[in-house]
């Protein structure tokens, strides 16, 4: 709805609350929890109960989860480069605009990217094939995905359709979201 509602005795007042959070946290209590190098000195109890206090719902209201490893001197120091910011931006750009064509198109003036889909434009927009499906069927069952977010996992598939200019979601866009998803322990 992206509007947050503070109530008090003497009444409630509505707020427009749309945003972006990127957040970080270390694996485990000393950090080194699934580093290749550095041996972590964590008991898995205590990697358990540092993960836990971040609560599910909160996590799984996250739509990209990454895992950030140790980068080796030889890349860090290595002068080939990646794909430039500006091809990015580029794709980045093209990809809202599609977003934004598609939802206008159809009568969604107030949903202009995919992250705005409620769950009638998901079952509208991010229709999947049986490849699809029987890949988010295991993943359900395999990664105990909730509902929100199964439609999470939809709705970045699109979006990574999208950026790889394809009109519909294919299997390869799905397992990529799927890839996103938490990873933490408990």
């Amino acid at each position: 709805d992206k509007v947050v509602t503070i109530s008090r005795a003497s009444g409630s007042l509505t707020f427009p609350a749309a945003f972006q959070a990127i957040a970080a946290m270390n694996p485990c209590p000393c950090g080194y929890f699934g580093d290749d190098r550095q041996q972590c000195t964590c008991s898995m109890s205590a990697v358990q109960r540092y993960q836990q206090r971040i609560s599910g719902p909160l996590l799984d209201r996250i739509d990209i989860h990454l895992d950030m490893v140790r980068v080796p001197f030889q890349k860090l120091a290595s002068l080939e480069g990646g794909e430039d910011s500006a091809t990015i931006r580029a794709r980045v750009e093209a990809a809202r605009k599609v977003q934004e064509a598609r939802f206008v198109k159809w009568g969604k003036p107030g949903v202009l990217v995919n992250g705005d889909m409620g769950p009638a434009e998901v079952q509208a927009f991010c229709a999947i094939d049986e490849a699809g499906r029987n890949l988010m069927r295991a993943a359900m069952q395999q990664m105990n995905l909730s509902a929100r977010a199964y439609h999470r996992v939809l709705k970045l598939g699109r979006t990574i359709a999208d950026l790889a200019g394809d009109e519909s979601i294919q299997v390869h866009h799905l397992a990529e979201a799927l890839q996103y998803r938490p990873r933490l322990l408990g």
